[in-house]
C-alpha cells in the first residue's frame, strides 16, 4: 500500500462503497479492506491513484481511479471480452 499524502489519514478498515452502472443507472456494492489489501476477499493493488483486483467468480479485472471515482470492469468472454464503465461513491 502507497503511502498517503503528508497530512491525510489513510483509510483503515473494511469500507462498503456503492458503485452505479453508468449505462443502467443499476448499483451495487463492493466491500474494500484497506487493512487487508482486498476488495470482496480478493486480493487487490491499492495505491493512492488506484484500486484494481481480480474477481475469479466473474473473470473480471476491475480498476477503480480514486480522484475520478471512475470503475472499469473487463472481463473476458469467447466473443472477445467487453468493457464495463460504474461510478463509485468513496467516502474521503
Amino acid at each position: 500500500m502507497a503511502s498517503p499524502a503528508i497530512g491525510a489519514e489513510a483509510p483503515r478498515g473494511e469500507i462498503p462503497v456503492t458503485c452505479t452502472n453508468i449505462a443502467s443507472g443499476a448499483n451495487w456494492q463492493i466491500r474494500i479492506d484497506y487493512d487487508k489489501g482486498t476488495v470482496d476477499s480478493n486480493p487487490a493493488r491499492i495505491s493512492d491513484a488506484q484500486i484494481s483486483w481480480h474477481d475469479a467468480s466473474d473473470g473480471g479485472n476491475y480498476t477503480l481511479d480514486r480522484k475520478s471515482e471512475k470503475l472499469t470492469a473487463i472481463v473476458a468472454s469467447s466473443t472477445g471480452g467487453y468493457f464495463v464503465y460504474h461510478r463509485c461513491k468513496l467516502e474521503n
